[in-house]
C-alpha cells in the first residue's frame, strides 16, 4: 500500500485491527436495558456455552425460523469469534471464505496460524461465493497439496448487505458438500431484510440440514455491539455434536463466557417479545430508508453501490472516481478509508479489511452515523413518518452527498508526489 505522507497514519493489521460491527445508532430498547439492569444484581456466573433460559430461548428463535433444534445442539458465547476458532482446530485443513467478507473471519483462522483462502463472488451478490470459482478453488487447493475442510458463507452479508438468489445459494452447497466440505451459515444479518416481503433468505441449514453449523451474532438485530452474544446450532450428527464439544472445549479453555447480564438481555430478546419485534421491524424499515437514500446519493457522483437489501451498511466501489482520489494521494483501500473517515467523520472501513483487493478503492459506509448526533435526534427517527426529512438526517446526508459530489467535480491537476492534499470535508458527528 501507498504510504507517500511521512505523517499519514501507520496501516493497521486485521488481527490488531478490525472495524466495529455497524451499530444500530439508536438507543438500547428501555426493556432491555431494565433486564440486563435486574441480572447485574445476581452474584450467578453464566456456565461456559450458556445456561438453559438462554439456550432454551435460542432454540425457540430458530424453531420459529423453521430450523427446529434442541438444547444439546447449541451452544451461547460472548461473540461469534471464538466459534471459527473451534471448527477450525477440529476439523483441521484449509478454511474458504467469500471475497469480501465479515472483517473477523480471516484474522480468527490466521490466529491459528492457518491461511484462510479467498473464492470471487458473482458480481451481483456478495456474501456466497460462486459455486463454479469455489469448485475450481478446491481443486486448485488439492493440487497443490492443501486439503480443504471448512467453507463459511454469509448469505445476508456484511459487508455487500446484498442477499443472493436461493437458487444460487442451492448450487455453491450443492458444490461445497460435492467436494467434502461442511458449511458454517453466518445468520447474523437474516432479521435485518430491509423488504422481507420481497427478498427471498433460507438458510443454508434448511437446503442441506446435515452439512450446515449456523452461526449468528446478535449485534445485528438484537443487542447493542458493547453486550457480545452469539449463538451456534449444530446439525444433529456425528460431525455436529463433535463440534458442539469442541466449542464448549474452546470456550471454558478461553473463560469465554456470558456475562450475567448479557445472558438474560439475550434470552430476553431471543424470547421476541412484542416490543423487541417491533423494534427489530422498526430498526430494519428505518435503515432501509437511509441505506437507500445513501445508495442514490453515492451512486450519482458515479460510484458504483449495490442495492442494499439487509444490514445497517452498503458496499461503494469508487474506482470510477480513481483519478479524482489519486489527486487527493489516494490510491489503494487503506488510504481511501484514511480519507473518507476525515472527510465524513465517521468510520468507513477500506475493502482490504473484508478480504478485498487492498489496491481497489471499495468501502463500507454504515447508516447508524446518519441518524443525528443526540439520543433524542435517533430516537425520533424511529417514530417519524418519514425519516428523511428530520433535519438531523437532511444533515447527514447533505454531507455524505458533498463530499462526494466535490470529490467526483474534482478536476484539478494531480497531486505533487510526496504530498496528500487533503482539506476537511463536512463532518458527521462532531468528533464522535
Amino acid at each position: 500500500m501507498r504510504r507517500s505522507d511521512p505523517g499519514a497514519r501507520p496501516v493497521r493489521g486485521q488481527v490488531r485491527y478490525g472495524p466495529q460491527v455497524p451499530g444500530t445508532g439508536l438507543p438500547v430498547l428501555d426493556e432491555l436495558v431494565e433486564v440486563f439492569a435486574d441480572a447485574a444484581r445476581s452474584p450467578r456466573q453464566m456456565p461456559p456455552g450458556g445456561g438453559p433460559g438462554l439456550l432454551g430461548a435460542t432454540c425457540g428463535y430458530w424453531e420459529r425460523r423453521g430450523l427446529a433444534v434442541e438444547e444439546q445442539h447449541v451452544v451461547a458465547a460472548p461473540g461469534a469469534g471464538s466459534f471459527l476458532i473451534a471448527f477450525d482446530t477440529l476439523l483441521g485443513g484449509d478454511v474458504l471464505l467469500p471475497r469480501p467478507c465479515p472483517a473477523h473471519w480471516a484474522p480468527q483462522v490466521r490466529l491459528l496460524g492457518r491461511p484462510a483462502f479467498p473464492v470471487p463472488t458473482p458480481a451481483e451478490s456478495g456474501g456466497v461465493p460462486d459455486p463454479y470459482a469455489l469448485l475450481e478453488t478446491v481443486r486448485r487447493l488439492r493440487a497443490e497439496g492443501r486439503d480443504p475442510k471448512l467453507l463459511v458463507l454469509c448469505v445476508a452479508d456484511d459487508p455487500t448487505a446484498t442477499v443472493p438468489p436461493p437458487e444460487q445459494v442451492h448450487e455453491t452447497l450443492e458444490a461445497a458438500v460435492s467436494e467434502g466440505l461442511h458449511i458454517v451459515s453466518d445468520e447474523t444479518w437474516r432479521d435485518t431484510l430491509h423488504h422481507p416481503d420481497d427478498t427471498v433468505f433460507i438458510s443454508p441449514a434448511e437446503m442441506l440440514p446435515p452439512h450446515v453449523t449456523v452461526i449468528s451474532d446478535l449485534s445485528g438485530a438484537f443487542l447493542p455491539p458493547s453486550w457480545p452474544a452469539a449463538v451456534a446450532r449444530f446439525p444433529a450428527t456425528g460431525l455436529g455434536t463433535a463440534l458442539r464439544a469442541r466449542t464448549l472445549d474452546v470456550l471454558t479453555a478461553l473463560g469465554a463466557t456470558l456475562a450475567t447480564p448479557v445472558a438474560a438481555a439475550a434470552a430476553h430478546a431471543l424470547e421476541e417479545s412484542p416490543w423487541v419485534t417491533r423494534r427489530m421491524l422498526d430498526s430494519a424499515h428505518l435503515h432501509a430508508r437511509v441505506a437507500a437514500e445513501l445508495g442514490r446519493a453515492v451512486a450519482a457522483t458515479g460510484v458504483l453501490v449495490r442495492p442494499p437489501q439487509a444490514g445497517r451498511h452498503l458496499y461503494a466501489d469508487l474506482a470510477p472516481l480513481r483519478g479524482a482520489l489519486d489527486r487527493h494521494g489516494v490510491g489503494d483501500a487503506q488510504e481511501l478509508e484514511d480519507f473518507l473517515e476525515s472527510q465524513l467523520g465517521m468510520p468507513a472501513p477500506g475493502g482490504h479489511r473484508f478480504g478485498d483487493d487492498p489496491a481497489s478503492l471499495r468501502v463500507r459506509l454504515s447508516t447508524g452515523p446518519l441518524l443525528g448526533r443526540t439520543d433524542a435526534e435517533r430516537a425520533q427517527c424511529l417514530t417519524a413518518a418519514d425519516p428523511l426529512t428530520l433535519p438531523a438526517v437532511r444533515r447527514s446526508l447533505s454531507a455524505v452527498r458533498q463530499t462526494f459530489t466535490a470529490l467526483a467535480a474534482d478536476d484539478g491537476p494531480p497531486a505533487v508526489p510526496g504530498t496528500s492534499p487533503r482539506t476537511p470535508g463536512p463532518a458527521l458527528l462532531d468528533g464522535e
